[in-house]
């Protein structure tokens, strides 16, 4: 494998950007740990296996998912919901890696969001052709605490939009590493993937991975 082919996803120095009040993009902040978070979704994985859940409507999502943390999310046809039993195994979800925890804690802060304290990771596998749609955060019991994103593998384009399904939303390319934070007054916009295309990574082959920390309970 010709590694150069990647070399403008891993080699850009890391930076902040503002999105808007209360969302930040925090680009490269997860190359330093992405081997060792990689790892550790291999780990939940092994206990919790990706799967492809159902909507309330019957359709099958195109992304698959699994989740680690007291809570994980489940969907299917009586709704979206947290629930720490997870519904393939019948056990607990796995542990939250420490690993994860810190990660997101760290994250949250450079955000602007100190004490983030996540209950939930839900763990995203895309490939070549998945999406998520345009949708809003709200099945947590609180809203008063911040959505962590972290982007590795294949890259992708968030869908980053407002209050309102009907408001425009801002395409913002994201890299491996790159981790979106929002909260506060942008608790619970808009947001989604448009489809992935695929363009292999070293380290996660044709494939996304994406990790998103909530507070859940």
């Amino acid at each position: 494998m010709n590694l150069e082919l990647f070399d403008d996803f891993d080699s850009a120095p890391a930076a902040s950007e503002f999105l808007c009040e209360g969302a930040m993009l925090l680009q490269r902040f997860a190359l330093q740990e992405d081997k060792a978070i990689l790892a550790a979704v291999d780990q939940v994985a092994q206990h919790a296996a990706f799967r492809h859940m159902e909507t309330p409507g019957g359709l099958r999502m195109s992304v698959a998912m699994t989740c680690a943390g007291s809570q994980g999310w489940v969907s299917d046809r009586r709704g979206y919901r947290y629930d720490g039993i997870d519904p393939l195994s019948g056990r607990p979800w796995p542990k939250m890696p420490d690993l994860f925890l810190e990660f997101a804690r760290r994250a949250a802060a450079e955000a602007g969001f100190a004490g983030f304290h996540p209950d939930a990771c839900l763990i995203n596998r895309y490939e070549p052709g998945a999406k998520l749609s345009l949708h809003q955060d709200k099945d947590e019991a609180s809203f008063d605490h911040p959505i962590v994103s972290v982007s590795l593998g294949m890259p992708a384009v968030f869908l980053f939009g407002g209050l309102k399904r009907t408001d425009p939303a801002v395409r913002i390319p994201l890299m491996h590493g790159d981790v979106v934070v929002w909260g506060g007054p942008a608790r619970l916009r808009y947001h989604g993937v448009l489809p992935v295309k695929e363009r292999a990574h070293p380290l996660t082959g044709a494939c996304r991975i994406n990790l998103t920390f909530r507070k859940a309970a």
